[in-house]
């Protein structure tokens, strides 16, 4: 089947309004931080709608969009998100992890205890599909963890956006979430993410992020 193509249209920024709009939007991002402390205030599905089709918009190998995001509001469900994921977790930190991974959280202060699945009014799940069903047919999708991965930068990107905060979580295994939510055989989870507004007076650690000449090279 041929493509069809259509015309590009977007407004292109130059010179010095180029770099100042570089400026802006780094200096923007730079306050985003992972938080693990929610507010209970409700937000919109209308909203968390569109934060996810913003994230729709990320490249996908042979445009697939090989993912599913699931988002859980409902308190009993969280519950039992929050009860499986703290099992996997204490798991991990008494024994699955090595102690140079634990030495590595330690200054985060973080532990096996989740309160964030049931605190943040929402959890986004992000779901991978290595293929698509299609008439009981398996159709391949391609590249299709680096194409989830953008999707979720581009999920934290849009939640930051919108002034809201998130974090991104990864209890392992993940495999309790395809039970609970009971999802098809053709996705795996990839990403848990509380999305809410930040709980009063929240503190997040004192990080720095690296500087310029640590992550770029020229050549």
């Amino acid at each position: 089947m041929e493509a069809k193509f259509i015309p590009y249209s977007k407004k292109l920024l130059k010179g010095e309004e180029l770099k100042l709009e570089s400026i802006r939007h780094y200096q923007f991002m730079e306050t985003r931080r992972s938080v693990r402390e929610f507010s209970k205030e409700q937000i919109s599905m209308e909203v968390i709608d569109n934060i996810i089709m913003a994230a729709s918009t990320a490249p996908s190998g042979a445009n697939k969009q090989p993912w599913m995001f699931c988002v859980v509001t409902d308190a009993e469900l969280k519950s039992k998100i929050r009860v499986a994921a703290e099992k996997e977790e204490y798991e991990s930190y008494n024994g699955r992890m090595p102690q140079e991974w634990l030495n590595d959280l330690s200054y985060l202060g973080t532990d096996w205890h989740k309160p964030f699945l049931e605190d943040a009014p929402a959890l986004i799940i992000v779901f991978k599909k290595s293929y698509d069903l299609e008439n009981d047919i398996k159709k391949n999708n391609y590249y299709v963890s680096e194409s989830v991965g953008l999707a979720c930068g581009f999920l934290l990107q849009a939640i930051h956006q919108c002034g809201l905060v998130a974090l991104t979580h990864t209890p392992s295994p993940m495999n309790f979430l395809c039970s609970l939510l009971n999802r098809p055989v053709n996705e795996k989870p990839f990403l848990l993410i509380p999305i809410g507004y930040p709980a009063v007076d929240v503190k997040v650690p004192d990080i720095k992020r690296k500087e310029k000449n640590a992550i770029i090279t020229y050549y």
